[in-house]
């Protein structure tokens, strides 16, 4: 965590900082969805100026893990369980098609890079270094979905995985959903040996549904007739 003044950087690596140090923060729950984001204590805090918080607080917003509200500004955003439904129904979708568009079976090379990152990853599960454990996943499917050779596809994907980072936090620190994770990552690189796109599709949607009950299973019900913004 980034207590301390910025002592000299140029404004970008400033910026990157203040934005990694929140990210960590909201990713692994010492944020917690709701919380307000305060331009000027977050300046005292990282020693920045406001035109670099202010900077940052944007680039967070862009990736879906802060919301800005008129008259009450940033804040940590919060999902409610029907927003959680549906983007998890758009996640299953992109990530269903995804998987049934990569040529099986997948070229070695690709299939060496998967496990190369994977190795690593049951490396930062086991030695508990969660922000590895959270940059190694987003890395493994990122690289496993650039199979389907459709960018646009890919950066969709990738939006809704920042979207949903809230509900993905429930499993970072959770040795159960880890090791399920790690089993189902082992089990989609062996998939990608053989000819079978619908086991493997069926793999990726199966595989994002842990976080999603975690986190729905200690979450306030909406009242009956609630719909999502």
């Amino acid at each position: 965590m980034v207590t301390s003044a910025l002592d000299g950087p140029e404004p970008q690596d400033a910026q990157d900082l203040v934005v990694k140090a929140l990210e960590e923060e909201i990713i692994f729950g010492r944020l917690q969805p709701g919380t307000r984001l305060i331009e000027d204590a977050l300046m005292d805090r990282f020693g920045a100026t406001r035109h670099v918080v202010r900077s940052a607080l944007f680039t967070l917003e862009r990736t879906g893990i802060v919301v800005r509200e008129r008259n009450r500004g940033a804040m940590v955003r919060s999902l409610t369980p029907m927003q959680v439904r549906k983007i998890y129904d758009v996640r299953e979708m992109l990530q269903r098609q995804a998987a049934l568009l990569i040529a099986l079976p997948a070229p070695l090379d690709f299939v060496r890079g998967l496990e190369d990152i994977h190795e690593r990853y049951v490396r930062a599960v086991r030695d508990s270094r969660h922000r590895d454990v959270h940059e190694l996943n987003d890395a493994f499917h990122v690289a496993l979905f650039s199979g389907c050779d459709n960018p646009y596809l890919v950066d969709s994907i990738k939006t809704y995985m920042f979207l949903s980072l809230p509900v993905r936090a429930k499993t970072m620190t959770n040795p159960e959903l880890l090791q399920v994770s790690v089993n189902h990552h082992a089990a989609m690189i062996r998939l990608l040996e053989g000819s079978d796109n619908w086991s493997l599709a069926q793999l990726c949607v199966d595989h994002i549904q842990p976080a999603k009950g975690a986190y729905l299973a200690v979450t306030i019900p909406e009242p009956p007739g609630a719909r999502a913004p």
